[in-house]
């Protein structure tokens, strides 16, 4: 599943811009990404720039700010307790999403990865940019590493940079999604409850 809006409640990139003071400058971009109306890798670039000195200490503020998604915990381990896989990829960042990740007891996860130089971020990013590519990719490389089939697999977003994967799953779920989203998505849930991913599974 995805992270921002969908295991937690927040978008951390909108957090982080909260704490350098370019709020709202972020959030407009991010809200513009996630409807698709621009290339999600230009607008994390952009946004992810507008960070350039913030001290590597406000991931911890941010961290420290996340929320789990109601029902989060809950679905993560009743799913652990009939075998299954749980694992997210992000447009975050690992500084973050590593410790959530931690904390929901997750089996796999990937995310972006921000320079820092000397304790400060640089306002760019280290590696390749976490795109809709690689999250298809992803789900279809995990499923393949824990012997999988792509007919036993799920995926839950809420952005348009989640719907190569929420159409390739065997079920894919639109969660609390952007309207784009929710057009294309095979299934759809519009209560902010992760447990509600359970009744799909039940039928």
């Amino acid at each position: 599943m995805d992270v921002d809006s969908t295991l937690i409640n927040e978008e951390v990139i909108d957090e982080l811009g909260d704490v350098a003071g370019a709020g709202d400058r972020i959030a407009e971009v991010t809200k513009r990404a996630m409807n698709g109306e621009i290339d999600f890798a230009e607008a994390l670039r952009e946004r992810v720039a507008l960070l350039a000195g913030l001290p590597l200490e406000a991931c911890d503020e941010v961290y420290r700010r996340v929320t789990f998604t109601p029902g989060a915990h809950y679905l993560i381990d009743t799913l652990h307790a009939h075998g299954w896989k749980v694992g997210v990829v992000s447009g975050g960042f690992h500084e973050i999403v590593d410790r959530i990740a931690e904390d929901a007891g997750l089996d796999v996860w990937t995310a972006n990865r921000l320079e820092i130089v000397d304790g400060r971020l640089t306002g760019r990013l280290v590696g390749d940019v976490v795109t809709k590519d690689v999250k298809l990719a992803s789900l279809r490389r995990w499923a393949g590493e824990y012997g999988i089939p792509m007919g036993q697999t799920v995926a839950v977003g809420d952005g348009a940079n989640d719907l190569p994967m929420i159409g390739e799953a065997a079920l894919g779920i639109a969660f609390c999604a952007k309207q784009c989203v929710r057009d294309a998505a095979p299934h759809e849930i519009d209560e902010r409850n992760l447990g509600k991913v359970l009744d799909f599974l039940h039928k």
